[in-house]
């Protein structure tokens, strides 16, 4: 099939569509251990008080009927964007109006558009980039450059801590922001580590951001203020220069892929012409379940007292279940500080993290493999830095039992692995 290059670029295997290929052939499946999509927990809390608000829905004059029978504009939908500014305006003062919101369908949309906004061959002729300045990032970001590879990322600094723990810091004295740079982004909490950059490592971007006049892209779909899946003492930030993209997934609502663009009035004009163009419109039903959340602060209450604990418990869990049943082995756990992963470095690990899941996945139990993370790095080269093929993502949103025995089995094949190289 003669493809433009646009076309090729999908007729191939990447990161993202392993795992949702994975979702959706194994999800469901009896005996799979699904440890590695990023599907939230099923919380009866949650999906009762969407029911309900679908009930409402339903029995409101007109509001059903109206949602499902007109477009909403191309910036997305009306009540929605409304009930946010108002939101955003009370709870932190954020001078911000609906002319800086645009709603997408999804995160992944949302950032299909922005990077190539960004990136790629610009009106001068030249070609810019996106900054990646902490690596691991998203899985999602790998292959969304129309124009081939789009991403400059930097190696973390790495910390060790107690009890097996690491984590990632920025390592600034590494960054080059030059005229090829066309944004900056990073992932907060990241998404697969659970890292969550400090204030002052936001600070230090955003600084970097504006003497370049260039926009900081912060993907929060795991943030504050909700669906607060963050374990550490931080705060939600906004600025012109700022593009903070939300989402509505993680707070229980995934099937209704609904992104959220707060930015810089110019941007998000600019994201609703590319949905007018693309889809007409972002699909509203995410918006209309909840807005009522966001206008009576419900959210607030469901992302501290429900969400935010529920998470916290099971990371908790899990943590304990890895240091017993890996005891022995060279690894190391980042310390989880948000989101619905734990990041699992087996250190010296003989074989690669590609063949460790397909290791995994003979016994029916789906990981990430962490050398899909690292988009960016100059040298695909497991000699060069090893560190980026010893790593998986592992997912503990799902059943307890599910996950405990996912790990048991995890251990088992790291440990057979490091006992075959020594045989």
């Amino acid at each position: 099939m003669d493809f433009s290059n646009f076309g090729q670029k999908f007729t191939h295997d990447t990161g993202v569509i392993q795992l949702m290929d994975d979702l959706g052939q194994y999800v469901g499946q009896p005996g799979v251990k699904m440890l590695g999509g990023g599907n939230p927990s099923r919380i009866p809390v949650i999906e009762t008080y969407f029911r309900d608000q679908m009930a409402r829905l339903l029995d409101s004059e007109d509001r059903f009927e109206n949602l499902i029978s007109r477009y909403d504009g191309p910036e997305g939908h009306a009540p929605f964007i409304d009930a946010l500014v108002d939101f955003f305006q009370r709870h932190y003062g954020w001078e911000i109006t609906a002319d800086n919101i645009a709603l997408t369908n999804g995160s992944q949309t949302s950032f299909f558009y922005l990077f190539n906004m960004f990136a790629g061959e610009h009106q001068d002729g030249s070609q810019k980039k996106i900054l990646l300045p902490l690596t691991p990032e998203y899985i999602g970001y790998e292959d969304a450059g129309i124009n081939g590879d789009i991403f400059v990322s930097y190696k973390p600094e790495i910390e060790f801590l107690d009890n097996r723990l690491f984590k990632y810091h920025v390592d600034f004295n590494q960054l080059q922001i030059d005229e090829k740079i066309g944004a900056i982004c990073v992932s907060r909490p990241t998404n697969p580590t659970g890292n969550v950059l400090d204030s002052h490592e936001i600070t230090q971007l955003s600084q970097l951001a504006q003497e370049h006049n260039i926009p900081l892209i912060i993907d929060n779909a795991y943030g504050l203020p909700f669906p607060n899946i963050i374990f550490s003492d931080e705060q939600p930030t906004w600025e012109p220069h700022i593009v903070l993209c939300m989402s509505l997934s993680k707070l229980g609502l995934p099937g209704a892929r609904t992104g959220i663009i707060i930015a810089h009035e110019t941007i998000a004009r600019t994201l609703s012409n590319m949905n007018a163009v693309v889809s007409l419109s972002p699909g509203g039903f995410g918006g209309a379940l909840a807005a009522d959340a966001i206008r009576t602060d419900d959210v607030l209450r469901l992302s501290n007292e429900i969400v935010r604990p529920h998470y916290q418990a099971k990371v908790n869990q899990t943590i304990s279940w890895l240091h017993e049943e890996l005891a022995g082995l060279d690894y190391f756990i980042h310390k989880p500080e948000g989101a619905i992963f734990v990041w699992i470095w087996f250190r010296g690990l003989p074989i690669t993290s590609q063949e460790l899941y397909d290791r995994l996945k003979e016994k029916q139990v789906l990981v990430i493999p962490g050398q899909h993370f690292f988009p960016g790095l100059p040298a695909d080269d497991p000699e060069i830095w090893p560190h980026r093929y010893e790593c998986i993502r592992v997912s503990y949103a799902g059943e307890a039992a599910v996950v405990h025995e996912g790990i048991k089995i995890i251990a088992a094949e790291a440990r057979q692995a490091y006992a075959t190289n020594t045989e």
